[in-house]
């Protein structure tokens, strides 16, 4: 499919401009390619609630979970150079992760969510990655590998971490730079260099919104009960490991510095 780019930026340009005047947006960008060519470009705003500092076309900016996208195409393109089939288990790769019944789990399921791996038993802080790594080694999973699906919201990132190092012997952010970052002039990273601070967003908390009603979801589960909720698995799964649950924390330019493939990539439109 061949998109006409005055006809993409005409639709797109006048939902941009209402997503500041009628929702309240306060600085954002969006670039739209096709083909390797940019056809849409579109910045505005502000990256500061003063209103100082203006939304550049190289602003920077954190992109949460959306890091997990980067971190699985890194752990994709390694398996691709060492010629690793996906249906090929993890412990193949890493032998620790065999522990507590997760020997037979595949590189598809654990990249597929379907692990039973969203949530740890130990208690073991975010930014301790030794931690983590042996906590995952040790844990059961919550279901038999491949029989149901539960976004790992702070965990994926862990194992794929562990899977580039194990598989290409570096880290996923020194493989990212390395194999996609520099190569493409692609202006991202999984720990950002200190020198870039001045051109990062300062990100805030979202307004707070209206919980859909239960009633109109098909599970009839409450996810957003389940989130708050102390001994839940949503409960679980988003706070383990624990640390940096505070919004405000990961505008600390040591907290951008780390590495952390689950939410912590930083980059620009």
């Amino acid at each position: 499919m061949q998109l006409e780019a005055s006809r993409v930026l005409q639709r797109l340009k006048p939902l941009f401009r209402e997503n500041f005047e009628k929702f309240g947006e306060l600085g954002a960008a969006v670039s739209v390619w096709q083909n390797g060519k940019p056809i849409v470009d579109l910045c505005g705003g502000f990256r500061d609630r003063r209103r100082e500092k203006s939304w550049a076309a190289d602003t920077l900016v954190l992109v949460w979970s959306a890091t997990k996208g980067i971190g699985s195409a890194c752990l994709l393109h390694a398996l691709q150079e060492h010629k690793i089939e996906i249906s090929q288990r993890v412990a193949e790769f890493w032998p620790e992760f065999a522990q507590a019944g997760k020997e037979k789990i595949t590189l598809a399921q654990l990249l597929s969510h379907q692990a039973g791996l969203c949530a740890l038993d130990r208690r073991v802080d975010v930014l301790d990655y030794e931690a983590v790594i042996r906590a995952l080694e040790a844990q059961k999973p919550l279901w038999p590998a491949g029989t149901a699906h539960g976004y790992h919201a702070r965990t994926f990132g862990f194992l794929l971490e562990e899977l580039v190092r194990r598989i290409a012997g570096k880290t996923l952010s020194d493989y990212w730079q390395q194999n996609f970052a520099r190569p493409l002039d692609l202006d991202f990273w999984i720990g950002l260099p200190e020198k870039e601070n001045p051109r990062v967003a300062t990100i805030y908390a979202a307004k707070p919104g209206k919980p859909p009603e239960s009633k109109n979801r098909q599970s009839g589960s409450d996810f957003y009960l389940d989130l708050v909720t102390p001994g839940t698995l949503a409960r679980k799964t988003f706070t383990s490991p624990y640390g940096l649950h505070v919004i405000s924390k990961m505008n600390n330019p040591s907290i951008r510095a780390k590495p952390i493939v689950s939410f912590g990539g930083i980059g620009s439109a």
